[in-house]
């Protein structure tokens, strides 16, 4: 399901004009992007939560030139679904 999918499904249920849906789902996830970005996470209860995790600092390797390297610490964004949202896609599953 793509972005425009959801717009349309959310029109359609709505009732609201795709236009406005659309600005709506954009606001939506520039809020996420930028409170992950400022190192906030996002908690929406029954759905999940957009976390920071945080990667330490790590030694790696350049095979091709057999040489090490250092992998600076950083963060990175993850989802984590909430208890409801796994058991419902676990249901979901067909046989």
């Amino acid at each position: 399901m793509t972005k425009a999918d959801i717009v349309n499904e959310i029109s359609l249920k709505t009732g609201i004009e795709k236009i406005a849906v659309q600005v709506t789902v954009e606001a939506f996830m520039n809020e996420v992007k930028g409170a992950m970005a400022s190192g906030k996470n996002v908690y929406l209860r029954g759905f999940g939560s957009f976390i920071v995790k945080k990667r330490a600092e790590k030694t790696g390797r350049n095979i091709s030139q057999n040489t090490t390297l250092i992998i600076p610490a950083h963060n990175i964004p993850a989802f984590k679904p909430a208890k409801t949202f796994v058991s419902k896609v676990k249901k979901s599953v067909p046989v």
